[in-house]
């Protein structure tokens, strides 16, 4: 039975975000395509934090509701999330939230365990000081959410972290692959990062990077992020 997201359902739910769910009135005044980026937005942070459940229905009208945007943006940014891998369009019943699945899961392992060792070289090569001290600014503020045990700012900030990486690179068309893997990796880690031991095992795969960045180590980026891809593997694959 087609299950389409109730707008008065969204608004009860205590939010996972610091923006609001509301626009403000310089934002409804933007253009066409900031709109339709916000819409992006704000709907993919729903996807990846699991406030849009895997296997759940949207409805173009309600989510244009909720976000206080017309239905152009909506549509044009739900569009643009079939294209990430985020949503369905499944014939006479609508869109759906891809649901979660082991083989996706280990496809995108395998996508990232070939690109993501090169590109940490390069960013070893390439990344300037601004962007070691950024790592390292992620790193501790991660370890404050960390030890409140708050998932979803800790996933924030991996995806940050992944992120500021990927520009480091240097390469436009390295960063843009990247930030697709790593935003279709995000609700896997946010379903799955329930180990509170498992917590602290990121940070540490984390710093082992920033040092080796920091060192200009190459080979020991590399090596420090096949091991961390390797253990998101081995932790989603417990509870997928």
């Amino acid at each position: 039975m087609r299950k389409p997201l109730s707008a008065t359902a969204e608004t009860r739910r205590k939010p996972v975000h610091p923006r609001r769910a509301a626009l403000t009135v310089s934002e409804r005044h933007a253009t066409p395509q900031s709109l339709r980026d916000l819409a992006y937005e704000a709907i993919k942070h729903r996807i990846i934090t699991c406030t849009f459940k895997p296997g759940e229905y949207i409805n173009e009208a309600q989510v244009s509701a909720v976000l206080g945007l017309g239905r152009t943006p909506v549509h044009q940014a739900i569009d643009r999330l079939m294209l990430d891998g985020m949503v369905e369009v499944i014939p006479r019943k609508g869109v759906i939230v891809k649901p979660v699945s082991l083989d996706e899961v280990l496809q995108i392992v395998e996508a990232r365990l070939i690109i993501e060792p090169q590109a940490i070289r390069l960013a070893t090569q390439r990344a300037d000081e601004t962007e070691i001290t950024a790592l390292g600014d992620i790193l501790g503020r991660a370890q404050q959410w960390t030890a409140v045990r708050n998932v979803e700012h800790m996933m924030l900030l991996d995806r940050e972290f992944h992120l500021v990486l990927a520009r480091a690179t240097r390469n436009d068309v390295f960063a843009d692959i990247l930030r697709r893997l790593h935003e279709r990796s995000l609700r896997f880690w946010f379903i799955s990062l329930t180990d509170v031991s498992h917590h602290s095992e990121v940070q540490e795969e984390h710093g082992a990077i920033v040092q080796a960045v920091r060192a200009r180590d190459a080979d020991a980026a590399e090596a420090a992020m096949r091991r961390h891809i390797e253990s998101f593997r081995s932790n989603v694959a417990r509870y997928i």
